[in-house]
């Protein structure tokens, strides 16, 4: 049985974040197929907005946070599947594509606070 706590936290925005170690060698690469998924993520229902943060790390690498806000966990869900079903269709392999260009990935799903 669901609590009223738990259908208000499904109403509430979820907000995908990466934070992305990539090469220098891979930055043309990278960029290039993040350009293309913000483009696609920015048509799905319940798309709020993004933004993309770039610093150096002094070792010759580029860190990358990209942030996405979605209307609720179902949009979330929703655009995943739609990723994974466009990734699909260009014959494209995230995991693949960041073993080869030595990129790594910590990807966490966040809420705002109350405060």
């Amino acid at each position: 049985m669901e609590t009223i706590q738990e259908k208000k936290s499904d109403t509430l925005e979820k907000i995908l974040i990466d934070k992305l170690i990539v090469p220098e060698k891979a930055k043309q690469e990278f960029i290039e197929r993040m350009n293309i998924n913000r483009n696609f993520i920015k048509q799905q229902p319940g798309f709020i907005g993004d933004a993309v943060y770039e610093r150096s790390d002094g070792q010759g690498n580029l860190v990358y946070v990209t942030v996405a806000v979605w209307q609720n966990e179902d949009a979330l869900n929703n655009a995943k599947e739609a990723v994974q079903a466009e990734y699909r269709k260009q014959n494209f392999n995230l995991p693949e594509m960041l073993k080869r260009l030595n990129i790594t990935i910590d990807r966490g799903i966040y809420k705002k606070t109350a405060n």
